[in-house]
């Protein structure tokens, strides 16, 4: 299988749509001129473009595509070609209507918007087949192709009688039985017994709602069609282009809720074994009200982390905006120098790519006001475009970071599922459960100290890492309960917290006490979980300080654990808040209480010491500059970010070189407002063959 490997450019550009411009060819003109003296040297074309391919059926139209290959190949380009299921023209509808989504209630939508199909269809699948096939014959062989883009934001779900059959023939397969769905998902509270296999229909707001463990199958449902209708769209593609890699463009979401992290309705760890290379969309929201730019780099580094930890290996950047997006509800401007800022950070944490939604704004329509590289002046004078420019000639530079990998001795474990278990069950405190952004503040504590850090699954090899972050693992199977147990008997050091092992694979609680596996590995034996108002809180005394508590208290028994840090309130005052427990060659500590960053800077600083973390390159991490690193083994570049509007000083321990002026560093490194060194090392000794 080809990879897009060092050695080649780091790809700059995106999604380019001529079809929307073919009645202007003065403007596509222009495109080429354009995109040469902002050294855009790769285009995404064809995703939403079946309507201009096919526009009616049999009627082929790839004139105006074969001429964007032919332009790129003249300037020495390269093209992502792109399959169109995204968005199917509307004669297909039309004719077609089985290959409409069907939604929860029963409604067979029209026409309209996009990723509005019915992912089980079997005319839909052969259409999309057939498409795919002709373009796979027609540009497979062309030089310029690197990469094939599957459909796009892949996303939703169908309720259709094609889907529900679907449905119940995967619940045959997992359960064979009616018996064994009945037990898995306790179907005899409110007396929901399935007696014959016609009642097994999808979760909907017409019928069942309330039954936890079908709702979690549902989701995993969701993603098995979805990587399954994936897979068929590349069947052709995969027999006449077995050498070109393929991806689809993940997403993150965050939208207007102070967060961001990777999509949540698919599971990524398994789609993400379906593609060559990962890629996804990158759009944090820079610049808002609620938080500042270093807050928000924390988020965005902490989703290209999780997105490179898919594969363990470089992945691109499929979209990102140079200045704004159109979708929220107030769409604030990147400020000068946060767009190279930006995107420099996106190849710091592992992107061999930084792709633009989109070139050349549209005219009309739902993201006419999205940003682009080409705005509706249609000027290279414009900020935008000179900085996008400037940013495309400092990437010449850079061209040997290209497929390095990024060295982490730190994991923080997601787990989907168990975020959408834990998202669906009762009781509790609804909007204070936060798994993924509760991961995020204990990454956060590395991410200040310049620390990498991986986010893997539950189930993912764990040998290489010194430590491993594991708080609310709600949903636990046995085997992971023995995964994690052997990672810390052979020397691991685990952390884990309230919301741990709580239910099984069927978001069923366990009968009796905690699981003997988790009682014997942290050494304690939970008792009762105490929910907190927002304005409640408690203490814990730890290290003779006191640090305020919030949300969630676990009320434990200690067994063999060693207490860290007590309640000091309530009635459970006294009784233990933190442990540790030594179990063969490692250690595990269990966070009974939430606490604050500011609580996790001082244990983790601790634990930070002891096992050698620290970053070798500044011996005094600043709280506003990131520094992020890639290697090869022989030398590794340091990314060196200002993510301020001040001045920074950082000091070296190593002798370094500046990549791009090719001298000395100097021991001292002054970073102005937004500014971004790129700096490499070389002959590094063994013991900082780890560098993050």
């Amino acid at each position: 299988m080809k990879r897009i490997v060092a050695g080649e450019s780091i790809l700059h550009g995106g999604d380019y749509n001529p079809e929307q411009w073919l009645d202007h060819p003065e403007i596509l003109a222009k495109d080429l001129e354009l995109m040469k003296k902002a050294n855009i040297n790769a285009v995404t074309v064809g995703i939403f473009s079946w309507s201009s391919l096919e526009p009616r059926e049999g009627e082929y139209h790839f004139e105006w595509l074969d001429k964007v290959f032919d332009q790129m190949e003249a300037m020495d380009g390269n093209v992502i070609l792109a399959t169109p299921s995204g968005g199917r023209p509307q004669w297909l509808s039309e004719k077609y209507p089985e290959v409409n989504r069907t939604n929860a209630y029963g409604q067979k939508h029209h026409h309209g918007f996009r990723h509005n199909h019915c992912y089980t269809s079997p005319i839909y699948r052969k259409k999309v087949q057939a498409m795919n096939r002709l373009l796979a014959q027609r540009y497979g062989k062309r030089p310029s192709l690197i990469l094939w883009h599957i459909s796009n934001e892949y996303s939703g779900e169908c309720f259709c009688d094609l889907c529900a059959k679907a449905w119940r023939d995967w619940l045959k397969e997992k359960y064979q039985t009616l018996d064994a769905i009945n037990r898995a998902w306790w179907m005899t509270f409110w007396s929901n017994r399935y007696s014959e296999w016609s009642q097994v229909v999808p979760p909907s707001p017409l019928g069942e709602t309330k039954v936890h463990g079908m709702d979690l199958d549902w989701k995993r449902f969701v993603t098995q069609r979805t990587i399954d209708f994936f897979l068929s769209e590349i069947e052709p593609i995969r027999e006449i282009t077995p050498d070109i890699p393929v991806t689809t463009n993940f997403m993150a979401e965050g939208h207007d809720q102070h967060d961001f992290f990777p999509l949540e309705g698919l599971d990524y760890h398994k789609f993400a074994q379906a593609v060559d290379i990962v890629s996804w969309d990158s759009y944090p929201d820079w610049h808002n009200n609620y938080e500042s730019l270093v807050q928000t780099a924390m988020k965005s580094a902490y989703a290209h982390d999780q997105f490179r930890s898919l594969k363990k290996q470089p992945f691109l950047v499929m979209e990102s905006t140079p200045s704004v997006v159109n979708w929220h509800q107030y769409n604030k401007s990147k400020r000068p120098g946060v767009h190279i800022l930006s995107a420099m950070q996106q190849l710091a944490h592992g992107s061999d790519s930084t792709l633009y939604f989109q070139w050349r704004q549209s005219l009309a329509n739902s993201e006419k006001f999205h940003g682009a590289v080409v705005g509706h002046d249609n000027s290279q004078e414009n900020r935008v475009y000179q900085e996008v420019a400037t940013y495309g000639h400092r990437l010449r530079s850079l061209t040997p970071i290209k497929g390095l990998d990024k060295k982490a001795r730190v994991a923080i474990l997601f787990d989907w599922e168990s975020n959408w278990a834990l998202k669906r069950g009762g009781g509790f405190g609804r909007p204070s459960r936060r798994y993924p952004q509760t991961l995020q503040e204990h990454y956060q504590v590395f991410w200040e100290q310049d620390i990498a850090v991986d986010i893997l699954h539950p189930d993912d090899d764990l040998t290489n890492y010194d430590l491993v972050v594991a708080p609310m693992l709600y949903l636990m199977t046995k085997k992971t309960m023995a995964h994690l147990d052997t990672y810390v008997r052979e020397g691991g050091c685990l952390i884990a917290s309230y919301f741990t092992g709580v239910v099984n694979e069927n978001d069923v609680l366990h009968l009796g006490e905690w699981p003997e596996t988790l009682q014997k590995l942290f050494g304690l034996l939970p008792k009762e979980l105490e929910m907190l108002y927002p304005e409640e809180s408690n203490q814990i005394l730890y290290a003779g300080n006191l640090y305020r508590i919030k949300d969630y208290c676990n009320i434990i028994e200690k067994t063999s654990a060693v207490v860290c840090g007590e309640y000091t309130e309530d009635f459970y005052a006294g009784t233990p808040a933190l442990t540790k427990n030594n179990v063969e060659k490692g250690t595990t500590y269990y966070f009974a209480a939430r606490t604050g960053v500011d609580f996790l800077r001082v244990f983790y600083k601790e634990l930070i010491t002891e096992l050698q973390l620290e970053n070798p390159l500044v011996n005094e991490p600043l709280t506003d500059v990131s520094v992020q690193s890639r290697t090869n083994g022989r030398e590794t570049y340091h990314f060196l970010m200002n993510f301020s509007t001040n001045q920074q000083k950082i000091k070296l321990n190593h002798p370094c070189i500046d990549v791009e002026t090719k001298k000395s560093a100097g021991q001292t490194i002054v970073l102005a407002a937004y500014e971004v060194r790129v700096l490499v090392e070389s002959n590094l000794p063994k013991k900082v063959s780890m560098l993050p």
